[in-house]
């Protein structure tokens, strides 16, 4: 693992710019960061969170759910006069 600096970074914790070195594990699919000035660090994994349930996230499909279609019997509103 090779640790670079990232240019224009500004370090979170103590905003001092170009003092933040990153390296990346393959293994764990994970960069991690580092602040040479104050020593703050943390972890970027590659795997997206997952969604919040919220009233306007759209509910997953249920694999046993089954689709059908209601065929009207009545043919009255069909015929012609």
């Amino acid at each position: 693992m090779v640790k670079r600096f990232i240019a224009g970074a500004v370090c979170p914790k103590c905003g001092a710019s170009d003092a933040v070195r990153a390296e990346r594990d393959e293994q764990r699919r994970v960069m991690m960061r580092e602040c040479v000035e104050c020593g703050f660090t943390d972890e970027l994994y590659d795997n997206p969170p997952e969604e919040l349930s919220t009233r306007v996230s759209p509910a997953a499909d249920d694999e046993n759910e089954q689709v059908i279609r209601i065929v009207s019997l009545d043919n009255s509103s069909h015929t012609k006069h």
